[in-house]
């Protein structure tokens, strides 16, 4: 099993909204990296789901990966903001199904996060900690996740 993590803004959509719905379609990713490790998740892996551009910015809840990645049909959709017009010969952008798993009573905050890298050692190369990491989704070591996992567990 892999562990992600993957941001959403609340207003756009929320660990809230995947709790009503159950599973949805993670989609509207524009950028290659991003894409890269949406094609890189298997069906099982869980993911962090992360509330960013808000109040309480951080970590909501887990969601699991529920299907294998396949063509974003909003690349295609006029109507949509992420229309891609070059994607209509060759759609190069990838979605992915996710499940709700579990929301945490309380958000675990980016702030939280610093500061426990600032102490423990699993969290030295986590890519969300580092300064202008600003991709919406991004890889977590088991040793990351553990760590994280634990401070979440303790409150």
């Amino acid at each position: 099993m892999t562990y992600w993590l993957m941001k959403s803004e609340p207003d756009e959509f929320s660990i809230d909204d995947l709790r009503l719905k159950k599973e949805a379609r993670w989609d509207g990713v524009r950028n290659y990296q991003a894409r890269n490790f949406i094609r890189q998740m298997a069906i099982g892996d869980r993911i962090w789901f992360y509330h960013s551009s808000c109040k309480k910015v951080g970590i909501a809840g887990i969601m699991k990966v529920v299907g294998t990645h396949y063509p974003d049909p909003l690349a295609l959709d006029e109507t949509s903001p992420y229309y891609d017009e070059k994607s209509l010969e060759n759609n190069k952008w990838s979605a992915i199904d996710v499940a709700f798993e579990r929301k945490f009573e309380s958000t675990y905050l980016l702030s939280d996060i610093k500061r426990l890298a600032e102490t423990d050692q699993r969290l030295t190369d986590f890519a969300l900690t580092k300064k202008g990491s600003r991709l919406s989704v991004m890889p977590v070591s088991e040793a990351q996740w553990e760590c994280v996992m634990a401070e979440i567990e303790s409150r």
